[in-house]
């Protein structure tokens, strides 16, 4: 967060990201700007196809917690699409990779490297079946943080020269974390490169050479961190390095040198390059939506695709020790039920809580929420009993309920409502905001065009019009660069109507001003 360009603010126990926006200081919920990305690419895909858009796939990493994928699904909501599924990554990479394979049996690992997540996925493939059988990864591992070991780099190295700290200066770091950017890209294909930029801080230029020992030097151990965490899916999975068929590489940092040798090394050959890195999840999950969508060309084959759940749930016991009640790395959806008693006599309620993770420890996990459940009979310590449900569903949501067993009072919760989450309400709201500054935007993006349409015209019409054409079109010119960007688009077509009328007159008649 320190080298992000931007703030994140505490806004009533959630987090808000705090911009510059059309010059004022705005503050949005990630599910807003998360929903930005998916309108923009909602609208790339209407103009390509030429009909409305209103139903996705969302991918994500598969890595991503309970509140992740809600925020994820909430983000599409905002944006005006109906998500029929959120899809795990590396499982759309391995759809894209064995849609067209051999039928028979081999083991798959996605090795998934982006830009701030990596994942890493073991699955199974047979005859149109995709089984995963285990996965693993890490929601802050990628690109970005290759980027900012060369931020922190260069700013070290501008201090010591100009004795500044340019780390206070945000639009010096954006502009630094563009360039290490772009550098880390260089590397990929050069031995060496330069980060320049004039006048960074202060006055003060930068200038540092980078090589790509150098860059491998600063990131080797998040390089070393993958590997961890690719010896550990084997483990989940119950296999070795040799069990492994195919080894697939997909995200942009899976082009840098040494991560490609890092895992050559490890199992021993070169890893597959059948797919494009930079498309592969897109379609797997383009696949996944044709055959949501029932898909009647039959130019989707018939698959089944069985996910897991990267982490495991269970509720807090007795010295804040979380039971769990669904294992990580188990397929879904799933339902599964465990019985509690009571801890002293006469008790009449339970207060459940909700934890992901991998500890023991309910503090070293993710607390989904809570409930409590009421109007239990006061029965000695232990007899009194409840059930409790978890049910994960095909996105990997998670449902919690809990029943007592003799009077049949029940509670639920769906992680939807936890404390930190954007309520229907508020869905319903942001929604309607998005739609109305994505009208705004449109009306702009329509000005600008007509803007740009009049002023063509008009220098057309200096070259090509008599005097008096000439004339006017200077006038226009002068009204186009004294007038505010408000103007709506319909006011200036009207007046380049008039004057392609004029221009296309050839007595040249006079044109309202």
């Amino acid at each position: 967060m320190p080298l992000w360009p931007f703030s994140v603010i505490n806004k009533n126990g959630k987090p808000k990201i705090q911009v510059w926006f059309k010059g004022k200081l705005k503050s949005f919920y990630p599910e807003e700007i998360g929903a930005m990305i998916l309108y923009t690419l909602k609208s790339s895909a209407e103009a390509y196809l030429e009909y409305p858009v209103r139903n996705a796939v969302i991918t994500i990493p598969a890595y991503f917690n309970d509140s992740q994928r809600q925020a994820t699904k909430d983000a599409g909501a905002i944006a005006g699409l109906k998500v029929l599924r959120i899809i795990n990554e590396p499982t759309a990479a391995a759809i894209a990779y064995g849609i067209d394979k051999a039928e028979e049996e081999q083991n798959v690992l996605i090795f998934d490297l982006g830009g701030g997540t990596f994942d890493v996925s073991i699955l199974n493939i047979e005859e149109g079946l995709f089984e995963v059988r285990a996965t693993a990864g890490h929601t802050h591992l990628g690109g970005e943080d290759f980027d900012g070991r060369l931020v922190e780099h260069c700013a070290s190295e501008f201090a010591r020269k100009h004795g500044l700290d340019l780390r206070s200066n945000k639009k010096a770091l954006r502009r630094l974390r563009t360039a290490c950017e772009r550098a880390k890209r260089m590397l990929s294909t050069a031995t060496q490169t330069n980060i320049e930029l004039d006048e960074l801080h202060e006055g003060e230029n930068l200038h540092v050479v980078i090589t790509r020992a150098r860059f491998e030097e600063l990131n080797k151990d998040l390089f070393q961190k993958t590997l961890g965490i690719l010896q550990q899916v084997l483990h989940d999975a119950n296999m070795t390095k040799e069990n492994i068929a195919e080894v697939v590489l997909i995200g942009g940092s899976t082009r840098i040198p040494y991560i490609e040798q890092m895992v050559k090394a490890f199992f021993g050959k070169e890893p597959s390059k059948t797919i494009n890195k930079d498309e592969a999840v897109a379609h797997g999950a383009a696949i996944q939506a044709a055959i949501l969508n029932e898909d009647s060309s039959k130019t989707i084959p018939d698959l089944v695709l069985v996910d897991v759940t990267p982490l495991s749930l269970g509720v807090a016991v007795f010295g804040e020790n979380m039971d769990v009640i669904i294992e990580r790395n188990t397929s879904i959806p799933v339902q599964n039920t465990k019985r509690y008693c009571s801890t002293y006599d006469n008790q009449t309620e339970f207060i459940i809580k909700v934890f992901e993770g991998k500890e023991q420890k309910t503090a070293n996990n993710n607390k989904l929420g809570e409930f409590t459940l009421s109007g239990i009979p006061p029965l000695p310590r232990a007899k009194a009993e409840v059930d409790v449900t978890f049910h994960i569903d095909a996105n990997g949501i998670v449902h919690v309920s809990a029943v007592e067993t003799t009077t049949k009072n029940k509670n639920q919760i769906t992680t939807t409502s936890n404390k930190g989450r954007l309520s229907q309400e508020e869905i319903l709201r942001l929604a309607q905001k998005a739609e109305a500054m994505n009208l705004d935007d449109k009306a702009r993006r329509e000005a600008v065009e007509a803007r740009d349409a009049l002023e063509r015209l008009c220098q057309r019409g200096k070259r090509e019009g008599s005097s008096r054409v000439q004339y006017i079109c200077q006038t226009l010119l002068l009204w186009l660069a004294n007038t505010e960007a408000t103007v709506p688009a319909k006011d200036i077509i009207a007046k380049q109507q008039e004057l392609q009328l004029l221009l296309d007159n050839k007595n040249n008649l006079a044109i309202s001003r």
